[in-house]
């Protein structure tokens, strides 16, 4: 939990763009994988051994935590590797390690790593949280509890004084924001029946997410569902109920999404940002949720439900196989220079057009994701110009560093291309 005693913001980060868009937007601590032992394996995104003392650093610069995920099944053959990974990880001073297999949390208590339970042990009680206490300081709630069922197990470990490995009270975590699965906490077989991908290893094919057509083996009769994504659920979303699960005494709110991109992180970081800041000191207002939710909407999304956490049956199913965000970005060009006395970047179009006005996103690994609207630009040397088209070089002025290998994006509507 943060100094100021609020809720502590959990953000992903899948690579250095959206690590520093996650820091940039006021993330309290960020999780991450390496390489091929997490839960996001199979994503394009993810981070090498040798990025662990960057990650730290500029972490530490920002007084952000810093969390590793190890939280898939663990085999023998990958117990060097975990050893190899652990000892990289507590030489880079990172704050703790997320995990589910008792091998990689007896390693990181043996070389005096804290650990995080993950999700992934589907803890749902009080007597599992202290059994677990043994080992870990945070633990993950299964996704499958009310914001009552978890009030009352944070109300116990202040009774009992359930304390972790630190000597501090366990704190409880659970997801706030993000995709969810259909699974029990995530423990689905289906990937691995019809790939011989296991999601249990990251590996996750995403079956749940297509459409079906259910037929009766007797009579070849097809069912048409109604819903034909049936075994998607909508995204997660609590920014409308934080301050019940503030109430309940939840220490640590994770937004999930190691595989979106940085502008996700961004705009949903800085969303919960402001709620946790706005319940903290007394503002938080059906108003602010309106407008909150309205940038929530404009990233990638499923739609969104309340998840279990007021009580819901599941049932709440995504109507389309991909995002319901109001808001796309298209690549338009790259950067080309920065000139820092008078803030001025420079950029190649190569594909479509810019125009003044325009709302652009700005993205690199030490940039992270930046948004702005175009207020005027010169296009080829050429004053207030309005409109620049490819192989034009533009320039305006920004309100940031802007690098050389930087990406330009338009934003636009979603049926704009």
């Amino acid at each position: 939990m943060t100094k100021t005693g609020r809720i502590e913001l959990m953000s992903p980060a899948g690579d250095f763009t959206s690590l520093q868009a996650a820091i940039d937007n006021g993330a309290d601590s960020v999780y991450f994988g390496v390489e091929q032992l997490n839960m996001r394996a199979r994503a394009s995104m993810n981070f090498t051994i040798d990025d662990l003392p960057e990650i730290s650093r500029r972490c530490k610069e920002k007084e952000v935590r810093t969390y590793l995920t190890l939280n898939t099944i663990i085999y023998d053959h990958d117990l060097s590797i975990i050893k190899t990974l652990l000892d990289k990880a507590k030489a880079a001073d990172l704050t703790a390690v997320i995990a589910m297999d008792q091998a990689v949390i007896a390693y990181a208590r043996q070389i005096g790593m804290e650990v995080h339970i993950s999700t992934q042990i589907n803890i749902t009680n009080i007597e599992t949280v202290k059994f677990y206490a043994l080992f870990a300081d945070t633990m993950v709630m299964s996704r499958e509890l009310s914001v009552t069922q978890i009030k009352k197990i944070c109300q116990q470990i202040e009774k009992d004084q359930v304390k972790g490995p630190s000597g501090n009270l366990v704190e409880i975590e659970i997801f706030g924001h993000g995709a969810l699965c259909m699974a029990v906490s995530g423990k689905c077989y289906l990937s691995l029946h019809s790939h011989n991908s296991s999601a249990n290893r990251g590996a996750c094919k995403q079956n749940c997410r297509k459409k079906y057509t259910v037929i009766d083996q007797e009579s070849g009769f097809e069912i048409e569902l109604d819903n034909e994504y049936m075994m998607s659920p909508k995204d997660l979303c609590t920014i409308g109920f934080l301050d019940q699960i503030a109430d309940a005494g939840v220490k640590v709110l994770k937004i999930e999404g190691r595989g979106r991109a940085p502008e996700y992180v961004a705009t949903v970081t800085k969303a919960y940002r402001e709620a946790i800041d706005s319940i903290a000191d007394g503002t938080f207002t059906q108003e602010k949720v309106n407008e909150w939710m309205k940038e929530l909407e404009k990233v990638y999304n499923r739609g969104f439900w309340d998840g279990y956490y007021l009580g819901q049956k599941l049932g709440e199913w995504s109507p389309n196989s991909g995002s319901s965000a109001t808001q796309k970005k298209i690549y338009i060009g790259k950067g080309r220079h920065f000139y820092p006395k008078s803030n001025i970047a420079e950029f190649l179009i190569e594909a479509y057009d810019l125009e003044v006005g325009d709302t652009i996103l700005i993205q690199g690994p030490t940039t992270g994701s930046q948004e702005m609207v175009v207020a005027d630009m010169m296009v080829d040397q050429k004053e207030d110009a309005k409109k620049a088209i490819k192989s034009d070089v533009v320039t305006f002025k920004t309100d940031f560093r802007v690098r050389p290998s930087d990406k330009l994006y338009k934003v636009v509507q979603p049926e704009t291309v």
